[in-house]
């Protein structure tokens, strides 16, 4: 009896190990990432001013002209400056973050439905199907995607109608744009997803699914998948960052979205001809550039150690 009740003791004192879900356990580890942390917050300063800063200035004013205050200094009444033409670059800044994190976001979606689709469909069924994909993906990686949009912006911008993109109108340059990034990105994320599903589909849950006559369908879209979307999430936060980088360089370039729209990219066009003279007119939305493209990389560091499954079951 003594000898039960010491072990029945024990038993009781020995303390539980916490269950955490899985988007616990992803959230925990992500905290750690000090860097992925310090870039999110960063990430929502930036959206923030983008978003609230638009209801304390006017798009009309971000394009205004005035010739008396042009290459203005930074001051009081403007302070980030006056671009060449005497445009205030504070409120330009402000909206052009839209335009360029739209083309992010827009593109990363493109790039990431193409990319899951034809890494799924080659990866579930292989065989032939699988091996025309992939030739098809190699084919892709050839393609230079700066090359080809300077090439389709050149052509193209002023014989595409516009387009409606939450309520705001956009000239055939940001539809080149979009369409050409997102179609020339998801190479890399279509073998990813092709290769863990060809893992996965040999698993015992997907044999049991195929003996209870659930349809490929099904399968691909809803046993399968789901355990794929941690490398499709890191490569949708890169793919973000990507899209901003190639919209700034053709729109530096003079070939991506055309002025008056404002984005940090074009806002760059010509301003290399006054470095040293007029600094504020590349640094502010140069600077700007660099915070988003970092953080949303620092992101996807932090959700690419977060999500690996290893660590996970260590964290468990």
């Amino acid at each position: 009896m003594a000898e039960t009740s010491i072990n029945d003791a024990l038993a009781v004192e020995k303390p539980e190990k916490p269950q955490f879900s899985f988007s616990q356990l992803v959230w925990l580890r992500f905290k750690r990432h000090r860097m992925a942390v310090a870039g999110m917050a960063l990430l929502v300063l930036l959206i923030l001013y983008s978003t609230i800063g638009a209801l304390f200035t006017t798009e009309s004013y971000a394009n205004f002209t005035d010739t008396d205050i042009r290459l203005s200094a930074p001051s009081s009444e403007h302070p980030f400056g006056t671009d060449t033409v005497g445009r205030d670059i504070l409120a330009r800044t402000i909206y052009g973050g839209q335009i360029s994190l739209m083309i992010g976001l827009i593109a990363m979606a493109v790039e990431v439905t193409v990319g899951v689709l034809i890494g799924a469909i080659a990866g579930y069924y292989g065989g032939i199907v699988d091996s025309l994909l992939m030739r098809f993906t190699e084919a892709m990686f050839n393609i230079p995607q700066i090359p080809l949009l300077l090439i389709l912006g050149k052509l193209l911008a002023d014989k595409l109608p516009t387009m409606m993109i939450l309520g705001r109108e956009f000239s055939g340059s940001v539809v080149v744009i979009i369409g050409v990034i997102g179609l020339t990105s998801w190479m890399g994320l279509a073998r990813i997803v092709r290769a863990n599903f060809m893992s996965l589909k040999e698993r015992e849950f997907i044999s049991a699914a195929h003996c209870i006559g659930t349809r490929n369908r099904a399968i691909i879209f809803g046993h399968i998948l789901p355990n794929t979307m941690a490398p499709i999430i890191v490569s949708a936060t890169l793919g973000v960052a990507n899209a901003i980088i190639s919209e700034a360089y053709v729109s530096f370039l003079g070939v991506g979205v055309m002025p008056p729209t404002a984005t940090w990219g074009n806002m760059l066009n010509g301003a290399y001809q006054y470095i040293e003279t007029a600094p504020w007119l590349w640094i502010f939305p140069g600077t700007l550039i660099v915070l988003t493209v970092l953080s949303i990389n620092f992101i996807g560091d932090g959700l690419r150690d977060a999500l690996d499954p290893h660590a996970l079951v260590k964290a468990e």
